[in-house]
Order: C-alpha cells, then sequence, then structure tokens
C-alpha cells in the first residue's frame, strides 16, 4: 500500500503544477485526468455494492474507505472515464491522511485548475458529491 508524506496542501499544488504544463490546452488536460483514472487505486470487488456507489453521480461511482494507523485509506472505481479521472485525483489528494485534515480540507486545487468551470453541471455535481461522501466517510473515523 502506497503511503503520502506529503501534506494534501502539498499534493494539491502539485497537482496544479501538472496541469499548468498543458496551459490552455484543456483536451490535454482531460487526456491527463482519463491518464490519472489509469492508476485508480481499484476497489475491491467485493465493495463494488450499492450502498458504497455516491449518490448524486451520473455515473457509477464506487468509493471504500478504510482506517489503516490513524489515516483513511480511499479505493474507488467507475464506470465513465473522465469520471475516473476525476475520482483518481480526488483519492490522490484525500488517501493517506488523517480523518481530521480530510474532514478540513479546502481543496482550493480544483478551481486553481480550472476543473469547475469545465466540467458540465451533472459532472460537477458528481465531483461535489464525491468530496462531500469522502469527507463524510473520514467524519465517521475522528
Amino acid at each position: 500500500m502506497y503511503f503520502c508524506s506529503m501534506t494534501i496542501h502539498e499534493i494539491e499544488n502539485e497537482i496544479i503544477e501538472e496541469f499548468d504544463l498543458f496551459g490552455d490546452d484543456w483536451e490535454g488536460k482531460y487526456e491527463h485526468l482519463i491518464e490519472l483514472g489509469k492508476h485508480l487505486p481499484k476497489i475491491k470487488d467485493e465493495y463494488k455494492t450499492e450502498e458504497r456507489l455516491i449518490k448524486g453521480c451520473q455515473s457509477r461511482v464506487w468509493l471504500h474507505s478504510e482506517k489503516v494507523d490513524d489515516k483513511v485509506i480511499f479505493t474507488a472505481d467507475c464506470d465513465a472515464i473522465i469520471t475516473k479521472g476525476m475520482v483518481a485525483l480526488m483519492v490522490r489528494v484525500l488517501s493517506n491522511h488523517l480523518p481530521e485534515e480530510i474532514v478540513n480540507a479546502e481543496l482550493d486545487f480544483i478551481k486553481k485548475i480550472g476543473l469547475t468551470e469545465h466540467l458540465s453541471p451533472t459532472r460537477a455535481n458528481g465531483l461535489i458529491s464525491m468530496i462531500k461522501q469522502m469527507k463524510l466517510d473520514a467524519s465517521v473515523y475522528l
């Protein structure tokens, strides 16, 4: 299992730098998002249940969390490639951190990389639902 020594804020800055490399090329940014989805820490098939589907996502997004050594570990999967990239971003940022860090995370990087303004309303709502679910899961471990 991959454990991160970076803070949430440091990971956000790393993502901002990655997306800045594409400038205004949103096709390149979407391709990067799709590539990130290919490396998403996969949820075990046994956790792909109705209870773990994120409500509010048009795509089917399964999210599992567990607490390991005081940190929350997220795994996920999705049936849509762009949304899978979005959940991969969120797992990358929030997984392997203390519950209180996750609950209190500002997640400014989403706006800074321009993702909110380049998503369809349904994808934007899905992203909000993902974040709410991840923070809710983390709050259970407080």
